[in-house]
């Protein structure tokens, strides 16, 4: 109940002026990494005060038994942190729908947020494969969240380790063991993960707990010392020495941190700088120049609204980046400005209230509990019903014509609107297989004897329209294998063949359509065999583009990928199968997607523009033209569809087309695309399956 309180913590103003210095680091780091490159340690500095101030404010507590004491810890954390998290966390999810179109640069987002809510978004990072230091990661609102994921975490166990502090005696032996014990495996777990596994060690709580666990111990060594007196004489140049060197390993730790063997040892600095700061400044109020320097005014008001600060700064950074972007002064100094504007009303109309408020302080804790995880549980939902809506509530027009941008999407027959080739999905050594056949359709014959099976990455995927089309309209079965990352004869064998998972992974499902296929069925080949001039986040430029295309290392590449063709596609071929590659499609400096819209036009991503001379273009398709010839030259049956002449008729390859784009980002086609090219591919497979001529699909 509400009776069994603490008295309210004593105040420390250093600890805000802290606060400060961490957050400010976090901010200019996620700002623009290169002005400040360690300020990613701001997020440790936190841990370590976490630590310190949650022990400080219940190491108080007068109460019977583990419930209440759980019952009190719980609910003070949660009016803590519940409310500015859950009003910032649907905020976001409100401006993503309206905002951020879906994509592969977007795809863990709804998912990172649905689970910030509850404490789990870092299950969702470490998960995605995208390191926290990736460019990807920038485009993602709710990275930030997998700190406060694993501070809720070591909320999960930290009472049961200090619940024996607050009974004093023996007990706060007891608890000082178990969170040494505690801090000693997570230190050594994160010591190893670092090596072992550095996407895992940076995000999941067992490699950050000892962070938390320094800050409790050094609470619970400062508790047992004798009352503080002042100290004077050497002693006090002693202790001031290592506050002032403390501080300066933390400011140290912020400008020249670094992400290899991260966190641990990396952190070491961050984390003994915090402890050694906490320490000699805890009731020693005579060290005034340390006191006067991290408790002046502005410090002490930024650490107080550091919380929200934190919370609202990442996902205004994120969609500037969506949106104008975030590579001037003048947006940088805009993104800042609204960063703090949202994180001062956090502070005075949502964290104040419910923290201090003093009807919320009458009811009791389990009220309190009951509430907030109703609340929560509300919001999640709230936050998932937006993401699913998106396309009614986005303000982008790729999300509201998906049909136009998003290649997986095939128009409905309005004379057969039940017939659809939706596919069937299958696991094949951790990719996927997808089987699309008609389902549902009127008009539809018998399904065909033969069947197109295609192989690759996103880059086959991107025909999926076209592919759902072509299953309805000609009664086949096709069978796509897929793998994302993992091209397959992509001529660039980096790529492919000297990567040991795309390697298995492309083994195992040449096993499983050996398998299938027989005489008279199509293999498909359509990947990415240009270099790239750009990616949904990132322009790179025609000079990186020729490297790789073009020189000794290249052609040797070339070389090495044609023989690996024809040694795998000989055997195919000789059992009657029609094996058809894709020609190279045109390539594009900036993508389509991020510059459909009047809030991103302007953004920096589409400079480069949606348009590539011809000849460029045909001088980086030469090599690649060559290499297929010589795969056809080798194994008979061999033939290529290019969809290159229709995408680029002129002498100008354009990415859009009468006011509609033909591609969703730099290289991967859009769903106008599929249907432009969807009659050349069905006048192409029919040829190859012996269909009867009748009307191309379209």
């Amino acid at each position: 109940m509400s009776s069994h309180v603490a008295p309210r913590a004593q105040y420390y103003p250093y600890i805000d002026g802290l606060r400060a210095l961490a957050v400010l680091s976090v901010l200019i780091y996620h700002l623009h990494g290169p002005w400040l490159p360690g300020g990613f340690v701001g997020v440790d500095v936190f841990f370590v005060i976490s630590g310190f101030v949650v022990s400080a404010s219940i190491a108080s507590f007068k109460g019977q038994g583990i419930w209440q004491f759980l019952a009190f810890f719980y609910a003070r954390r949660l009016r803590r942190i519940a409310p500015a998290l859950i009003v910032c966390l649907l905020v976001t999810a409100i401006l993503t729908a309206l905002l951020i179109p879906s994509s592969w640069l977007s795809a863990e987002n709804q998912k990172t947020g649905l689970y910030a809510f509850f404490g789990l978004s870092n299950f969702v990072l470490a998960a995605s494969g995208r390191d926290y230091f990736a460019p990807t990661t920038d485009f993602n609102p709710y990275t930030h969240t997998w700190s406060l994921a694993v501070e809720e975490q070591f909320y999960l166990l930290f009472p049961l380790l200090f619940l024996a502090w607050t009974r004093g005696g023996r007990g706060r032996t007891w608890s000082t063991a178990l969170v040494a014990g505690a801090l000693i495996a997570s230190l050594g777990w994160g010591w190893w993960q670092s090596r072992t596994n550095p996407l895992e060690a940076y995000f999941l709580t067992p490699s950050r707990f000892w962070e938390l666990a320094a800050g409790v111990l050094l609470y619970q060594g400062l508790s047992r010392l004798p009352e503080p007196t002042a100290w004077s004489g050497p002693a006090r140049f002693v202790r001031g020495a290592i506050g002032a060197s403390s501080l300066f390993a933390v400011l140290a730790a912020f400008a020249m941190a670094v992400p290899a063997r991260f966190p641990v040892p990396g952190v070491l600095p961050a984390v003994i700088g915090t402890l050694g700061v906490i320490w000699s400044l805890h009731h020693h109020p005579e060290l005034k120049g340390l006191h006067r320097l991290l408790g002046s005014r502005p410090l002490v008001f930024i650490g107080k609204i550091s919380y929200s600060l934190y919370l609202w700064h990442w996902p205004v950074f994120v969609l500037f980046r969506w949106t104008c972007g975030l590579d001037d002064l003048p947006t940088r100094a805009a993104a800042v400005v609204l960063a703090f504007a949202l994180a001062l009303a956090s502070w005075r109309f949502v964290e104040n209230p419910v923290r201090y408020g003093t009807h919320l302080a009458r009811l009791p804790h389990r009220a309190v509990i009951a509430g907030s995880l109703l609340l929560v549980a509300l919001a999640g939902w709230g936050a998932d019903v937006i993401a699913d809506n998106q396309h009614r509530l986005s303000l982008s027009t790729v999300s509201r014509n998906p049909d136009v941008w998003y290649p997986n999407v095939a128009p409905a027959d309005a004379e057969d609107p039940g017939c659809n080739a939706e596919p069937e999905r299958h696991t094949v050594a951790g990719g996927r297989m997808f089987v699309y056949s008609p389902k549902g359709c009127v008009r539809s014959g018998p399904v065909s004897p033969s069947s197109i099976y295609v192989i690759g990455d996103s880059h086959a995927m991107a025909y999926e329209g076209l592919l759902k089309q072509y299953a309805v309209h000609r009664a086949t079965r096709i069978y796509a294998y897929t793998n994302g990352g993992c091209p397959f004869i992509s001529l660039q064998p980096w790529r492919d063949l000297d990567d040991a998972r795309c390697r298995h992974y492309t083994d195992t499902a040449l096993g499983d359509l050996r398998a299938r296929l027989k005489p008279g069925d199509v293999l498909f080949l359509p990947s990415l065999r240009l270099p790239r001039f750009s990616d949904q986040w990132i322009y790179f430029g025609e000079e990186q583009a020729e490297r790789q295309m073009f020189g000794s290392r290249a052609d040797a590449g070339r070389q090495r990928s044609v023989a690996f063709a024809v040694a795998t596609l000989r055997d195919i071929a000789q059992r009657g199968v029609h094996i058809v590659f894709e020609g190279p499609k045109p390539i594009f400096k900036a993508p389509p997607f991020r510059c459909a819209d009047w809030f991103n036009r302007g953004n920096p991503i589409c400079a480069p523009g949606f348009s590539v001379p011809r000849s460029l273009l045909d001088a980086f398709r030469r090599p690649v033209l060559q290499s297929l010839t010589s795969i056809g030259e080798q194994v008979p049956g061999v033939g290529v569809w290019d969809p290159y002449p229709i995408l680029c008729p002129d002498d100008e390859c354009h990415a859009w087309r009468d006011g509609q784009p033909l591609f969703l980002d730099g290289d991967h086609i859009s769903g106008m695309g599929n249907q432009l090219l969807l009659p050349s591919f069905t006048e192409v497979m029919d040829t190859r399956l012996g269909m009867p001529r009748r009307a191309a699909a379209r």
